[in-house]
């Protein structure tokens, strides 16, 4: 290359400059040269992806150094492999990581753009379901911004959890069209493809050293085709990698089934091969969508430890420390195929010997519990096994006979014991525990918070715990402030390095301590409610254009929103809001503290009680809002299609943050944390991080209510009886029987049945046992927001007290007792 070719300083400067001409001429340059427009002819989307593109410039140089420094310096890497990474959109956030958000504004004014209606543009990539992957998304965030080598692993699914449409109250799903207009974020890697195989035979064969070895000869393999993602981490010159994998047919066109006239069969390789990333986690009650979820886990771990063994052996040549080069996170049961197929690839690709091929595994391996939750433990049936991973099932097999054998060991002649360790549970239908195999093929098992991992230690692994005492440790989960403060609320951004004399509380959470010493200064609080008047603005004029239904901000906002869920107890807060109604309604002149009930979230396709809480949230909507006697002072909204992009609109507008699940059935918790960085106080149980959040905000600064999960045990153990609640609480009677009455529907007195004879003969979360306990403890919420000064001074000591739900100090903690990981520091 001669040096004409090189890019000149001017070139270099136009695609990674960070000043405002700089940004400017790249900007004008991506929308010619890339979009084919010029700004009078460009469309919304045109200017949206010359933006995204310009800031993608300013990463990879950075991007490219990060991963060179970490292969030169053969680092110590973070492989996170998650089913789920609900990123959210990346404009914004990666212009705050950048650090040139203003400068990109003033760019944009200077060009005569609108800039939210840019930001507004971007498609959501809805990769996740909730928690789980927004949990992943804010990891590689941290990961990135305490510059730790890390690749995070998942799919690329082409259609995204669903959008949500209300129509007549009802949830209706439509499909996530995130691609349609180009995602400028990833790089393809065409020439980055690995086969993954299913179905087919297993034989034994002699090598040529005469060891007995087994192949494995599928009759269905797909190509997993890598797409990149850089992750920017938050004022440092780290970007490290986001790998997500797409399903293909190794032929896309059979000609000679062509030639004869079979067009479908033809193409039918590619669509069955495709299929496997076409969507994100289907219905899996039938068997096809079962296979078909099954086939999605084993393809991406198959892909993301193929990938894993490229690296090493292009690197070091051998395999001999894959363990010490890469500490494998496995968030949740969805990537625990990772240890049978490491020992695949180890044994049967590279003929290692049983011995050094589980040495490596059980050393790479570490495994994240996120639920107690008997339904979401994940199990596959043997033959389902057998059908489609016939040499994984024999690993399982041996994995399994050989840590049986432990077991007899070490608790001596406890045959009960062997049975419930067990991988294969010899039930009903032999079904694969997949949790167990995770745990036994992995160094560490940890909880996400005190709480969870006290009862995962307890209940479902307690045989595992006692065992191997040594394997469990707690990392209580947390959220990015970047995203959720800077990018979320940049008003509440501006105030808190006002108020704390610079912006490091955004690379270290614990700094925003500091306004505590000013929680009682009148002249901050008045700022402080400027700031949360405004963003309650914001969401109202939003929910206006959406709903139809605009809530006025000077009313309490009274928030919940997560999925939608019966032992989340979107119910609770229901019967509480008709036992409101029906003061109101019998007594016009009650003293109540006015308040607008907004709830959000999305119900799994199939569950049919979740849809049937979201009817009747709209339900009771529609008559409170139009009812003039009380809709001064109780309104009810939904907000629709609740996502990472709707929530960024809403953390910053709560008041009150409903975190109501029945004690011991929530994990942790991320929601909880988002609205509490955001001055929203909570109404919560013990449950999962609140007992966490509680302790760190001040009991006195949180809104407690409801029965321990010690007590919600007993009560059940000793025969929970919600026909007698119902019947000896005449408010708990009313406000139930208001709903079967018919008056949320029409007249129509068996819409809702389905929920109150659930409620009245079974209430499996006890909604009706805490019912009182919850209204006395809204009681005092309705006092404390008549106390403003009040409510402020504690609504800045719920974020000024937050820095340990930091996902910074989550990925401090797994660095440094799980992973054993250093920093890379990258100089820009």
């Amino acid at each position: 290359m001669n040096d004409t070719a090189k890019p000149n300083a001017e070139q270099q400067r136009t695609r990674t400059g960070l000043d405002k001409d700089a940004l400017k001429r790249a900007y004008l340059d991506n929308l010619f040269y890339l979009r084919g427009r010029f700004l009078e002819v460009a469309t919304t989307n045109d200017l949206y992806m010359a933006a995204a593109y310009t800031v993608r410039d300013r990463m990879l140089a950075r991007w490219i150094k990060s991963a060179q420094t970490y292969k030169d310096t053969n680092a110590r890497t973070v492989c996170y492999l998650s089913a789920e990474f609900l990123l959210g959109p990346h404009l914004l956030n990666n212009l705050v990581n950048l650090g040139i958000t203003d400068t990109a504004r003033a760019a944009g004014e200077e060009l005569e753009l609108d800039f939210e209606a840019i930001v507004e543009a971007e498609e959501e990539p809805g990769l996740g379901n909730g928690g789980l992957g927004r949990l992943a998304a804010c990891y590689m965030d941290s990961l990135a911004t305490l510059q730790i080598p890390a690749i995070g692993y998942g799919i690329r699914y082409e259609f995204g959890i669903f959008d949500q449409v209300i129509v007549d109250g009802w949830q209706s799903e439509r499909g996530d069209t995130w691609l349609k207009s180009g995602n400028p974020w990833e790089i393809p890697r065409p020439k980055l493809s690995f086969p993954v195989g299913f179905g087919g035979r297993t034989e034994q064969y002699t090598d040529e050293h005469g060891a007995l070895r087994m192949r494995w000869l599928p009759s269905m393999v797909v190509n997993g085709m890598a797409y990149d993602t850089p992750i920017m981490g938050y004022g440092v010159g780290n970007v490290n990698l986001l790998r997500l994998w797409k399903s293909e047919a190794p032929e896309s066109f059979d000609f000679q089934a062509f030639n004869i006239g079979d067009y479908y069969g033809a193409v039918h390789a590619k669509m069955e091969a495709e299929t496997i990333s076409k969507v994100l986690y289907p219905n899996d009650e039938p068997e096809a969508g079962k296979a078909l979820r099954l086939k999605q886990q084993y393809f991406f771990v198959s892909c993301s430890l193929q990938d894993m063994i490229r690296l090493e052996l292009n690197n070091a040549g051998t395999l001999a420390h894959f363990h010490e080069k890469f500490a494998v996170q496995l968030n949740d049961t969805h990537p625990s195929l990772a240890v049978a197929e490491l020992m695949r690839l180890l044994m049967d690709e590279h003929l290692m010997d049983w011995a050094r091929a589980w040495e490596i595994t059980r050393s790479a391996c570490h495994f994240t519990n996120h639920t107690l939750l008997p339904e979401a433990l994940e199990t596959w049936s043997v033959d389902l096994f057998e059908r489609l991973l016939p040499r994984h099932l024999q690993i399982i097999y041996e994995i399994n006979r050989r840590f049986l054998d432990e077991v007899r060991v070490h608790f001596f002649a406890d045959e009960a014991r062997v049975a419930r360790m067990s991988i294969i549970d010899e039930g009903f239908g032999r079904r694969i525990r997949m949790a167990h195999l995770a745990a036994v093929g992995s160094k560490a098992v940890n909880g996400v918070a005190a709480l969870h991992t006290d009862l995962l230690k307890s209940t479902v692994m307690h045989d595992f715990y006692e065992m191997w005492p040594e394997k469990f440790h707690n990392v209580t989960n947390g959220v990015t402030p970047r995203r959720f403060i800077a990018v979320s609320n940049p008003r509440l951004a501006r105030l808190i390095t006002e108020a704390c004399g610079d912006d490091r509380w955004l690379r270290d959470l614990t700094c925003v301590k500091q306004l505590e010493e000013q929680a009682e200064d009148h002249a901050l609080q008045a700022k402080w409610r400027q700031v949360k008047t405004a963003a309650k603005q914001d969401l109202a004029d939003w929910l206006g254009e959406r709903t139809g239904f605009t809530p006025d901000p000077q009313t309490l906002f009274d928030v919940q929103a997560k999925r939608i869920h019966e032992y989340k107890r979107q119910h609770l807060s229901l019967l509480h809001i008709v036992w409101l109604y029906e003061q109101i309604k019998q007594n016009p002149n009650v003293e109540l503290t006015p308040r607008t009930f907004i709830f959000g979230g999305k119900a799994a396709p199939g569950y049919f009680m979740a849809k049937l809480i979201i009817k009747l949230v709209n339900a009771i909507g529609e008559v409170v809002n139009n009812d003039p006697q009380v809709n001064g002072t109780l309104r009810v909204v939904f907000m629709p299609d609740f996502n990472v992009k709707n929530g960024q609109r809403l953390y910053p507008a709560a008041d009150l943050s409903e975190q109501i699940s029945m004690a011991g059935k929530e994990a942790s918790g991320t929601g909880n944390m988002k609205f509490s960085m955001n001055g929203a106080l909570t109404i919560g149980t013990l449950d999962g991080a609140n007992v966490e959040i509680r302790d760190e905000v001040g009991h006195d600064n949180f809104f407690l209510f409801g029965l321990t999960a010690p007590e919600v045990h007993h009560r059940q153990a000793e025969g929970y009886r919600p026909w007698e609640v119902y019947h000896g609480n005449e408010q708990l009677k009313s406000a139930v029987d208001l709903i079967a009455s018919g008056l949320f529907s029409h007249g129509d007195t068996e819409l809702f049945r389905p929920l109150t004879d659930n409620l009245i003969h079974s209430d499996p979360f006890l909604v009706l046992a805490d019912f009182q306990a919850y209204v006395d403890c809204q009681r005092q919420v309705d006092r404390a927001y008549r106390a403003p000064h009040n409510w402020d001074r504690m609504s800045i000591l719920n974020t000024a007290r937050m820095g340990k739900f930091s996902s910074d100090r989550s990925i401090q903690d797994y660095a440094e007792r799980i992973w054993g990981v250093a920093p890379m520091p990258i100089e820009v």
